[in-house]
């Protein structure tokens, strides 16, 4: 999937989820920022720098650990350290034992005969023990189990709160966990990132509303404030909001014969409910709101202008 008019900003020390449904342009972004792909307009930085010319001073200073990574299976992990602390300056031999140990990696067995969950651990032990400023990580968990998945999550913090700490942008299917460790949240959507959000914002604005009608049906030209979607089911009208203040709903707790029902959501239900095609095909039209994929234009962004400034 081509990103189109992306306009994505990373502050420093900050950790990025992005989130989306597959094709929806992620991988594209991460591979645009390092330079693995050269945009057709518009300009990708990390730490202010072009990664299509950046010099190795500023490359160590980035970590990255891609969807399908490859590492030479006839190297062991030990080799594969001593082999990636050419490249760092800031290589920390300590680190990497101690993840090795955490996470019962075998030094000695090759890199092949590891299972797919212990590479995918050697890739992240290799990108972390780097010290990076910035990390970029495309689906760093995929293949592990729920206790591995945790353990990573626990480094990723660490890695945030150690000395000057580490910018950290991640791309992932695994909501929940992302929960957990991620301060900002941008959702992508066909090549566009149409939300970004502080996450503790998102959650606190984004409400479904719930209103029940004495009546058959609801009045005409019924809309429920700071709608997304819109279902109706007989008397009930059901809505995705994003709401900037309670009050935005007082005149429906006001209204005779209707009865108010407002309900928090969690992340992935938020994504779920925005994206799943089959509520989009059901949703109601007759509001005259925008299609789905706009009305998720939340987030006040800057003029689209191509791919992405990461700028920690």
């Amino acid at each position: 999937m081509a990103v189109n008019g992306l306009d994505l900003e990373v502050s420093r020390g900050a950790v990025f989820g992005l989130i989306g449904r597959n094709g929806a342009g992620k991988t594209t972004t991460l591979r645009l920022l390092l330079g693995l792909l050269r945009p057709d307009s518009g300009t990708a930085r990390i730490l202010g720098a072009d990664f299509w010319t950046a010099a190795r001073t500023v490359r160590q200073r980035v970590g990255y650990v891609a969807q399908r990574q490859q590492l030479p299976g006839w190297m062991t992990l030990e080799e594969l350290c001593r082999y990636a602390a050419h490249f760092y300056d800031s290589w920390d031999k300590d680190l990497a034992a101690d993840l090795a140990r955490r996470w019962e990696l075998p030094g000695q067995r090759p890199v092949a005969r590891l299972s797919g969950g212990e590479q995918r651990q050697a890739a992240i032990l290799l990108a972390l023990s780097a010290r990076p400023e910035v990390l970029l990580l495309d689906e760093p968990a995929a293949g592990l189990d729920a206790i591995a998945r945790r353990s990573l999550l626990s480094c990723l913090v660490e890695a945030v709160t150690r000395g000057h700490g580490c910018t950290i942008l991640l791309s992932t299917h695994l909501i929940t966990d992302l929960e957990r460790v991620a301060d900002h949240i941008g959702i992508m959507d066909r090549g566009r990132l149409t939300t970004s959000a502080r996450l503790e914002d998102l959650l606190q604005t984004t409400k479904r509303v719930q209103v029940v009608f004495d009546e058959s049906s609801p009045p005409a030209g019924f809309v429920v404030p700071g709608a997304a979607r819109t279902q109706v089911a007989g008397p009930v009208v059901t809505a995705i909001t994003r709401l900037t203040s309670e009050a935005q709903l007082d005149p429906l707790r006001q209204m005779p014969g209707a009865r108010l029902n407002v309900f928090p959501l969690n992340l992935e239900e938020i994504f779920i409910e925005l994206f799943d095609q089959r509520r989009r095909d059901t949703a109601l039209d007759d509001t005259g709101a925008p299609p789905p994929h706009e009305a998720l234009e939340w987030a006040a962004r800057g003029p689209a202008g191509g791919p992405p400034d990461f700028n920690p």
